[in-house]
């Protein structure tokens, strides 16, 4: 059996700079790993079947699940005659903007290239894996990182100062398809500085990198859901260096000094006395 833990990203920048004929946006983003996970083991079954078992009823287990499409996509690639049980311990909200499925798709890739021995380098999984899903390769990678194309060009950065990074979730789930479509049909007004928080990452700079953390998604989002601008200000208010949306939403994380442990406290307890974020985290950047 091989397990690993799948982690979950932010975006401190998010910018969509155009569209392909194929439908897929040309993004400019800083990605960041946080250490909210998801575990995986991986073991080897002696039919041909792959089976997804987890913890979370509401995750499909059949060839819906980027975890199966992986496995598939490996086993034909590469002549596997082997199944793969995989057994999903869910901890990352579903349909949050944080790269559940596709982090959780990544970690297959490295397991089943140690389980399967197939010999993979990263490259080439990065490769397969944009076949996929836009996420997947910066999933396969992690830590700190530009993306850019339409997410497989991906250039490490300088790590994230540390810091404490609240995360949360209001109880509704947002359609990525949905974000971007809406995106579309109406020019952006503020694009995110991107280059400038890639700037203040490499002085190590956190209060460089929220001053100017930016989305272009988040208008959209927050204009159809007012209660992301509401956890925003609840977290600026309990002492966030700042606030923004995660990836389509609806998920919204606040930056805190590290001596600053107890504003973030402060914060995710307003938010759970309030009850309009249920899933709620303090985490590190990673």
């Amino acid at each position: 059996m091989i397990k690993r833990k799948a982690y979950a990203k932010i975006n401190l920048g998010l910018d969509v700079l155009g569209k392909r004929d194929d439908g897929y946006h040309l993004v400019k983003m800083i990605m960041q790993s946080i250490d909210l996970f998801d575990e995986l083991s991986f073991s080897i079954r002696d039919d041909e079947k792959i089976v997804i078992k987890t913890n979370n009823p509401k995750i499909p287990c059949d060839n819906r699940n980027l975890i199966w499409k992986v496995a598939n996509q490996l086993k034909e690639k590469y002549g596997i005659k082997q199944g793969v049980l995989v057994e999903l311990n869910k901890s990352i909200p579903m349909a949050a903007g944080m790269a559940g499925g596709s982090t959780d798709g990544a970690a297959c890739y490295h397991a089943l290239n140690e389980l399967w021995n197939l010999g993979m380098d990263t490259q080439t999984m990065c490769k397969l894996g944009v076949k996929l899903g836009a996420d997947i390769p910066y999933c396969i990678c992690g830590g700190t990182a530009l993306s850019e194309g339409i997410g497989e060009e991906l250039t490490p950065l300088k790590d994230m100062p540390g810091c404490h990074i609240v995360i949360a979730k209001p109880k509704l789930d947002v359609s990525t398809a949905w974000a971007y479509t809406t995106l579309d049909a109406s020019p952006i007004e503020n694009h995110p500085d991107i280059d400038g928080i890639v700037a203040a990452l490499e002085n190590k700079d956190l209060q460089g990198i929220t001053d100017r953390l930016g989305n272009v998604l988040e208008p959209i989002t927050s204009g159809k859901y007012p209660v992301i601008e509401e956890i925003r200000q609840v977290l600026l208010a309990n002492g966030a260096m700042g606030a923004r949306m995660s990836g389509s939403g609806p998920t919204v994380f606040g930056i805190y000094e590290n001596r600053n442990l107890a504003g973030a406290e402060h914060a995710v307890n307003e938010l759970r006395s309030r009850g309009i974020a249920p899933d709620l985290f303090i985490c590190k950047p990673i």
